[in-house]
């Protein structure tokens, strides 16, 4: 047995340590800014202290990719810059003990919605961050699948067309249509070409982000509509893609859909009503993600607990 469960949601922007009990319940949130490489770990670190983890606590780690699940090692995430080659399982346990499990944001949200979330009791669900970039967590009869390596999910590296917005490091992307950053990318060029006169320009144009889209998208600005149509357009034409597949029968959609899901989803049913096969759309739902901002601290939990084989529903 264990004395508990810490879970470490690792972000570009902020972190959390999570405690929870034996069977996954939170007890304790606390969070922090991402700083430096060095402060951070020893935030991290000093913050586990403080909960008083015992003697052989069991760690859940969620951080976004690269990654080396298999040794434990974070390798230069884009929004970690000197993040390189950090081993984060090694440290964990020579700290304190116990045992210690690192997996991509990704699949740790599929493995939080499935376990807490939206996609409670369903055994093929496909999670997809929808943030500022686009991955998807895949569990397939009733197991996360991560694939050879643990590369399994990357979509959004997927091309959708010859050219379009950056994503992944690829125009024309998945990730590129319809992820935050993506959003941004449109709506900065469009700004461009008003001469800076959109409403979701609040100050320079290369600071332009899809939340100011959102918002102007609320406030019934036209262009700041079509923006989010338009790439809910792309994102129904990637959903076909993922229901022919694998067909599941539920894809959860992260915080972007979230929050722009009337503006989006209008759209996106009608590419993924025109290209999925009727028959494997019909039993799949599309739902928003349950957990919004609260998913990381899940997320980490679900980590340890599925490694040690403590998720058993489906």
């Amino acid at each position: 047995m264990f004395v508990a469960i810490i879970g470490l949601d690792i972000g570009g922007t902020k972190c959390a340590v999570v405690k929870a009990d034996s069977r996954g319940h939170i007890t304790d949130v606390r969070r922090f800014p991402t700083r430096d490489v060095e402060s951070t770990l020893e935030r991290l670190y000093d913050l586990i202290r403080a909960m008083r983890p015992g003697h052989a606590p069991l760690f859940g780690i969620s951080c976004g990719g690269p990654l080396d699940s298999d040794r434990g090692v974070i390798l230069s995430p884009p929004n970690l810059p000197a993040w390189d080659e950090v081993p984060i399982v090694r440290e964990l346990v020579n700290r304190f003990g116990g045992e210690a499990f690192l997996m991509n944001d990704a699949n740790a949200g599929a493995l939080a919605e499935w376990t807490y979330g939206a996609a409670r009791g369903c055994r093929n669900v496909i999670f997809l961050t929808h943030g500022t970039g686009m991955g998807a967590g895949l569990i397939i009869d009733g197991r996360l699948y991560e694939g050879t390596n643990g590369m399994a999910g990357e979509v959004g590296h997927v091309r959708m067309a010859a050219h379009g917005p950056v994503g992944y490091e690829k125009a024309g992307s998945f990730e590129g249509f319809t992820s935050g950053g993506g959003i941004a990318q449109i709506a900065r060029a469009r700004a461009a070409e008003s001469g800076g006169k959109a409403a979701f320009v609040k100050g320079r144009i290369e600071d332009i982000t899809a939340k100011d889209v959102a918002e102007a998208a609320r406030a019934g600005d036209a262009a700041a509509r079509a923006i989010l149509a338009g790439s809910g357009h792309w994102l129904g034409l990637g959903l076909a893609v993922l229901v022919d597949i694998l067909n599941p029968e539920i894809i959860v959609l992260g915080n972007v859909y979230r929050r722009c899901k009337r503006f989006m989803e209008p759209a996106m049913r009608a590419s993924l009503e025109r290209e999925a096969l009727p028959q494997s759309l019909s039993v799949c739902r599309i739902v928003p993600a349950a957990l919004g901002e609260e998913i990381g601290n899940y997320a980490a939990v679900a980590v340890a607990l599925y490694r040690k084989g403590r998720l058993t529903h489906g």
